[in-house]
């Protein structure tokens, strides 16, 4: 499926609508998308959740047997199925060869991480040895803040955006209390404009020229959890570290769903999970990033055995040979059955390509947003007032695959109402009902399905 830069996707559906000689809202339109889309046959590597199964459907208003409308892929990606295969080969050489497991095998335990972190380098623009596959999010960025923030009588700030995911604003809280400085006086908070939801990228700038002498370390998210907004990575690297900062991304929602290209942007170092848009399951096994030019400049404040050189590591004479850059960072051998679920979604990617997957995305989300803006013409034209607002930027540039809805009646009763229909979506306070169609297992038709149901919630409110 080929989109040109040039034909947005509102323009796309329009030609289709026009050469069906139908509404651009029609159930054809989405057909031909689907039809038209060469990664659909991806949906098929995937467990789809079937209505029946799921605890809040109400079976008198939905088919049983139908799969549901998954959109959940920001907060837990669905199951690859391949992941069942890969647990049961490392389960039966458990069985089989006990702790000769660690040697053998296309996953031999002692190195399986390493075994597939190739997969990920594409995903992230990065080389292998930029690249470790270990732990989980908040532990690998409590691990890196430790040796990028050094603050000093001058420069002493940590520098992040507002509404930061509650988990990166707690670690930037207790890595500046565990220095002893003031929370208030060292964590630099920017705030969208009164009456904004979204920050905009030259008041981010604007922050970093005229405070950055003082900023140690800026950590934005690479999409923002809450509105989907995708921060421009390269633009604000490029400001921080002209301002002599450190700059650091929580890749949690931007890690395969967008393109990144860490190294080409020089960004000093990144974590991300992987449970997401990355499909290893909840818990799953997390990546850091740290760009090669600091690979014998930055060390790990905690070092395990798993930082040391592999060809010396098990002479156990407790003299540290520290594998240079993110590899030093390991503490621990890597959990197995973690990396058997990230091994088996990692493959698809690679078929699919990252490339292919975000021109897919931002056709599949345009095709979201422009039937929700369909309805809310209609509602205009009919007198009948907007019902509910996109949060989430409409340039494509700045967002990935997820919608943040917020709407005019209490944002609980909607959600519940759609829930009973078989949509799976999350809310989030105060006022936004996050949607994702995932390139990788959505279908345009479950768009059109989607905003079908979501307006008939609306229309009989």
């Amino acid at each position: 499926m080929e989109t040109s830069p040039l034909e947005l996707p509102a323009d796309r559906v329009q030609r289709i609508a026009a050469e069906l000689q139908c509404h651009p809202g029609d159930e054809q339109v989405a057909l031909r998308l689907d039809k038209e889309d060469e990664l659909r046959h991806f949906r098929e590597h995937f467990y789809i959740p079937k209505m029946k199964d799921l605890p809040p459907i109400d079976l008198s208003l939905v088919n049983k047997d139908d799969d549901a409308i998954y959109f959940l892929g920001h907060s837990l990606g669905l199951q690859p199925k391949m992941v069942k295969t890969y647990l049961e080969e490392e389960l039966d050489k458990w069985a089989k060869m006990g702790g000769y497991g660690h040697d053998v095998g296309k996953r031999p335990w002692i190195i399986g991480d390493e075994s597939i972190v190739g997969l990920m380098k594409d995903i992230v623009g990065a080389s292998e040895k930029e690249i470790a596959l270990m732990n989980a999010l908040t532990v690998n960025l409590h691990l890196l803040l430790l040796s990028f923030f050094k603050p000093t009588p001058k420069r002493y700030k940590i520098l992040l955006e507002a509404k930061a995911f509650c988990s990166d604003h707690y670690a930037i809280e207790s890595q500046i209390q565990l220095r002893g400085l003031d929370v208030e006086k060292s964590m630099r908070i920017i705030k969208p404009r009164e009456g904004e939801e979204i920050l905009r990228l030259e008041d981010i700038l604007d922050i970093i020229e005229k405070e950055g002498d003082s900023i140690a370390v800026i950590l934005f998210s690479g999409v923002h959890f809450y509105t989907g907004q995708l921060f421009n990575i390269p633009a604000i690297t490029k400001a921080g570290q002209a301002k002599g900062c450190f700059v650091g991304f929580d890749l949690a929602h931007a890690v395969g769903n967008v393109e990144l290209h860490l190294h080409d942007w020089g960004v000093d170092f990144a974590c991300w999970c992987s449970y997401k848009y990355l499909n290893s399951g909840a818990g799953g096994i997390a990546g850091a990033f740290i760009h090669e030019k600091h690979a014998n400049t930055v060390k790990p404040a905690l070092v395990g055995w798993f930082g040391h050189e592999l060809s010396t590591r098990f002479q156990m004479d407790n003299k540290l040979q520290l594998i240079p850059g993110v590899n030093g960072f390991r503490i621990s051998n890597p959990p197995i059955l973690l990396v058997c679920s990230l091994h088996a979604s990692l493959e698809i990617f690679e078929q699919a390509s990252i490339k292919a997957l975000r021109r897919k995305s931002i056709l599949l989300t345009g095709y979201l947003e422009h039937l929700i803006k369909l309805y809310c013409h209609r509602r205009e034209a009919e007198r009948r007032g907007p019902t509910v607002t996109i949060i989430t930027p409409s340039r494509i540039e700045e967002r990935g695959c997820q919608l943040t809805l917020a709407f005019s009646r209490p944002k609980k009763d909607v959600f519940e109402e759609l829930e009973k229909r078989g949509v799976v979506c999350d809310k989030r306070e105060p006022h936004g009902i996050r949607v994702a169609p995932v390139p990788l297992y959505n279908s345009f038709h479950d768009v059109h399905k989607f905003v079908n149901l979501l307006t008939s919630v609306l229309d009989t409110a």
